[in-house]
């Protein structure tokens, strides 16, 4: 899932005949940008943020995996109940910094980068405070959850001289490589138009509205924290990049689409009968969230049904590229079984990718692949994803930034401007939704 400057942006530097109707599209230049700027040195990383994807994907492995290659120097939350289990849980010694001492912990812990990994609409305050304080930043998508945020985080990444990565875990995928590879290798001409159908399970996409993820101030909506790993993924797999928006969404499952509601699952007088009850008692949820109630008020486990909710659960978007593609995407987040329907509607034929989770129903391989000439042979293939969180796609990442390097096959880790494109694609469609007209991407930011 990348764009920045990868196969994606050298692709679109070919597309000239576009350059003039939308300056605003041109890619930053190229030698102003490094991913995580890469030596054999062992640098020092500080995180900030230390809830589930911060700990679990990012500190542990540093702490356990990586720690001849980096160093974690200190760990910042504004929970600091949580923060303490974290220390336990990640294993460091790592000095604990509350987020009000954010700066206190740059200048003492003297960091490289900082990772941020906190709630999405947090994510701009710390990696322009970072980068003013001299350091580079990895930084979880979404990278921003409003047009304003980006703006200021490209005028920032410019001031400072400092770089962003954004940690697009889905372009490591086993599937999204393979789909990379074959619409490069030309065999089936030039992509006319493209889908991308997301289905979330009723367990996996409820987990969503329990979380802060269920209102748009935290989190964008869906459109934007989880959908922009798809339309990241879609501008790097197109090699172009989004210019024009159009969507419909609606909260038409959870929230106030219920008889009845309680406050949170742990205290609700409807667990014995609601098909939603999920239980936070779990070492890790209750040591990370259920303990630090206290300090933030805020509920791990809170009602599906709560009435608050106003992140979309259906939506439709359509996309316009540069490059003259057309995509069609949806998500819905109330299924019963997970997984994705992707194709690509090419001149000479057409390819298409399911890919599946905890289907009710035997699946030998968990992508499956076919590609169909117009005029020729269809063949099909089964692939397999790899061992590890987000089937293989966390590790390949972490190596990449702290083993490879961006020297090999860089063109799969992100910057900002990718990090920007797909949290733009989800506001933009958010806009849509709201005003009930088609959205363009260069009237939201000035790269």
């Amino acid at each position: 899932m990348k764009n920045n400057n990868d196969v994606g942006r050298r692709n679109f530097i070919k597309k000239t005949c576009l350059a003039a109707a939308a300056p605003l599209l041109m890619p930053l230049p190229r030698a102003s940008w490094q991913p995580f700027p890469f030596t054999k040195v062992k640098k020092r990383i500080a995180l900030v943020g230390t809830g589930t994807r911060g700990s679990n994907a990012w500190a542990k492995p540093i702490v356990q995996r990586y720690q001849d290659h980096v160093d974690l120097v200190g760990i910042c939350d504004s929970n600091n109940k949580r923060m303490a289990f974290a220390q336990n849980y990640i294993g460091t010694k790592a000095p604990m910094y509350n987020a009000s001492d954010f700066d206190k912990m740059i200048k003492e812990t003297k960091p490289d980068t900082v990772i941020v990994t906190t709630t999405d609409c947090f994510h701009e305050k710390y990696i322009i405070r970072a980068m003013e304080l001299g350091c580079d930043v990895i930084s979880e998508k979404p990278l921003v959850t409003d047009a304003s945020q980006g703006q200021r985080i490209i005028d920032a990444e410019k001031r400072t001289g400092k770089q962003i990565t954004t940690t697009f875990n889905a372009r490591f995928g086993n599937e999204s490589e393979e789909i990379k590879r074959i619409l490069e290798t030309g065999e089936l001409g030039r992509v006319i138009s493209a889908e991308y159908h997301e289905f979330l399970d009723i367990h996996h996409g409820a987990s969503y509205f329990r979380r802060w993820h269920g209102k748009k101030k935290f989190s964008g909506s869906l459109l934007v924290h989880k959908a922009s790993h798809h339309f990241d993924q879609m501008n790097w797999w197109l090699g172009s990049d989004p210019i024009m928006v159009n969507a419909f969404g609606k909260v038409g499952y959870y929230g106030k689409n219920n008889a009845f509601r309680g406050k949170n699952c742990r205290t609700c007088s409807f667990k014995d009968s609601c098909e939603f009850y999920w239980d936070i008692n779990t070492a890790r949820d209750k040591g990370l969230y259920l303990e630090g109630e206290s300090e933030d008020g805020y509920l791990r486990d809170g009602c599906v049904w709560d009435e608050a909710i106003d992140t979309y659960d259906s939506m439709t978007v359509e996309v316009k590229y540069a490059n003259d593609v057309l995509l069609s995407y949806s998500l819905n987040a109330f299924m019963p079984y997970e997984g994705q329907r992707i194709a690509f509607n090419c001149e000479k034929g057409r390819l298409d990718i399911r890919t599946y989770q905890n289907q009710p129903w035997e699946v030998t391989d968990s992508y499956e692949f076919r590609i169909t000439k117009n005029f020729g042979e269809s063949r099909a293939y089964g692939l397999s994803s790899a061992d590890g969180d987000h089937g293989g796609a966390d590790d390949k990442l972490r190596n990449k930034l702290f083993l490879t390097g961006p020297t090999e096959g860089n063109g799969q880790i992100a910057g900002s401007r990718s990090g920007l494109l797909a949290s733009l694609v989800g506001i933009a469609a958010v806009r849509s939704i709201e005003t009930g007209k088609q959205q363009s991407i260069d009237g939201l930011v000035t790269f």
